[in-house]
């Protein structure tokens, strides 16, 4: 099926025109292995033995291309499985490619429901630990620390080890953790899904303080209205492949319709 293109003058009146490439995916071909077990009976374990795990290949992400300009936010829609998160974490450098190439211009932070905590530790060294992986030093921690106690709202919760939190609660501090300072490009994989109200609402104020800040901003979510209020483009993938990219109400026009 050949691409859409229906980039024009977006909602958010954002002229890429003018600035250069954060992300420039080219081509991009994933694919990966899983693996599955087969139900055997009885007899069939007797003379087979347990012998009955195969592996099946997985083509997600097939002959995309696009650019991301920075300063840029573009979202990323499509129904469970067409490869939406495996191109996230391709261009985050954490999932090989088949063929094509990516190329990022700075530096990347994903940030997803499953970002990675420490379990055994408590709030606060989490923060730490995650401001001091991120280049900062540990007095720039400290002085943000009531910042992102106040963000996250968790309060006392704070003193207690990871473990003990919810899945919510975990996602609301990775949020705050990861926007400690302003990447160059910023990935979201459904993080802005957690939380009540008012949290998601900060979450996207902070979203748009960070493209205020010429951060470029790629986005995985379901929720099409975070997509409305935030990005300038967006694009549609569908069984691994790019259908439409561009003006963010006539691609999620169509891709309500089905």
């Amino acid at each position: 099926m050949p691409v859409t293109d229906l980039t024009a003058t977006s909602m958010l009146d954002y002229d890429s025109s003018r600035a250069p490439v954060a992300v420039e995916i080219e081509d991009v071909d994933i694919t990966y292995k899983v693996y599955e077990e087969k139900y055997f009976s009885a007899r069939d374990l007797v003379t087979r033995g347990f012998r009955g795990r195969t592996s099946i290949e997985v083509h997600a992400v097939k002959s995309v291309s696009f650019d991301v300009h920075v300063g840029e936010a573009v979202g990323i829609v499509g129904s469970n499985g067409s490869g939406k998160s495996t191109l996230l974490r391709a261009i985050a450098g954490l999932q090989s490619l088949a063929a094509g190439s990516i190329r990022v211009r700075g530096d990347v932070s994903l940030l997803g429901v499953g970002a990675a905590l420490k379990p055994l530790l408590s709030g606060y060294r989490n923060v730490m630990l995650g401001g001091l992986a991120m280049g900062l030093e540990p007095d720039e921690v400290r002085e943000k620390m009531d910042e992102i106690i106040d963000f996250s709202g968790l309060g006392a919760a704070m003193g207690r080890p990871m473990n003990t939190y919810s899945s919510g609660m975990r996602a609301r501090l990775a949020f705050s953790i990861a926007t400690l300072r302003v990447p160059d490009i910023l990935l979201i994989d459904e993080a802005l899904a957690v939380g009540d109200k008012d949290f998601r609402e900060r979450s996207l104020q902070r979203v748009r303080e960070i493209q205020a800040a010429a951060g470029t901003i790629v986005m995985v979510t379901h929720n099409l209205n975070e997509i409305r209020n935030t990005c300038s483009r967006v694009a549609w993938l569908d069984q691994g492949r790019l259908v439409a990219l561009g003006d963010v109400a006539e691609v999620l026009e169509r891709y309500e319709a089905g």
